[in-house]
């Protein structure tokens, strides 16, 4: 009976191209291997395909192998190195998909706060729009066009002191009428 060849004589035939010598590789290893692979991925399918992709990788280098190398070691370390890849891309696509779920709650809660500060701006300028012509014009100016009591007293020719009451005046008046509603 012959006893079965060395990872060496393997090595040393697959390097010439012998498939026989990668199947004997490939049921020597592809079991250890894809326990290997189910105990940190957790997943069989994963797992089968760990052991694909690992074994397909030794094809490609297959000329390129060294035999006086551990092909055991060498193996598990291209599995362990796919592992590592697969983590870090899943931990990519999660930070990825994070980041996007946290920029549509920023994007939506700045949507809402947009439209809650024009529908509140809307409701003051409703207010605003019950106080008398020329209170309403001296407060306008003040609060939309921002321009300061000196120049509203030249522009509509009133004292800065008549425009700082016009405006006092605006302010409690909308106020006490915002008060008023939120009690309601």
């Amino acid at each position: 009976m012959q006893s079965a060849p060395s990872d060496i004589e393997l090595v040393e035939c697959l390097q010439k191209g012998d498939i026989e010598a990668f199947d004997i590789l490939y049921e020597k290893y592809s079991g250890k291997l894809y326990s290997f692979g189910l105990k940190y991925l957790r997943s069989a399918p994963e797992a089968e395909e760990l052991v694909q992709s690992a074994f397909l990788k030794v094809w490609v280098n297959h000329k390129i192998l060294k035999k006086e190398l551990s092909f055991k070691s060498y193996l598990f370390t291209i599995a362990y190195n796919e592992i590592c890849n697969l983590f870090r891309e899943r931990n990519y696509h999660q930070k990825f998909i994070d980041d996007i779920r946290s920029a549509d709650s920023n994007s939506s809660s700045s949507m809402e706060e947009r439209i809650q500060h024009k529908s509140s701006l809307e409701h003051v300028l409703q207010i605003v729009d019950k106080l008398p012509e020329r209170q309403k014009a001296v407060f306008l100016k003040s609060r939309k066009e921002g321009k300061s009591t000196k120049e509203i007293a030249e522009e509509v020719g009133l004292s800065p002191g008549t425009i700082d009451n016009y405006i006092s005046d605006s302010l409690k008046f909308i106020r006490s009428r915002l008060g008023k509603e939120q009690l309601s």
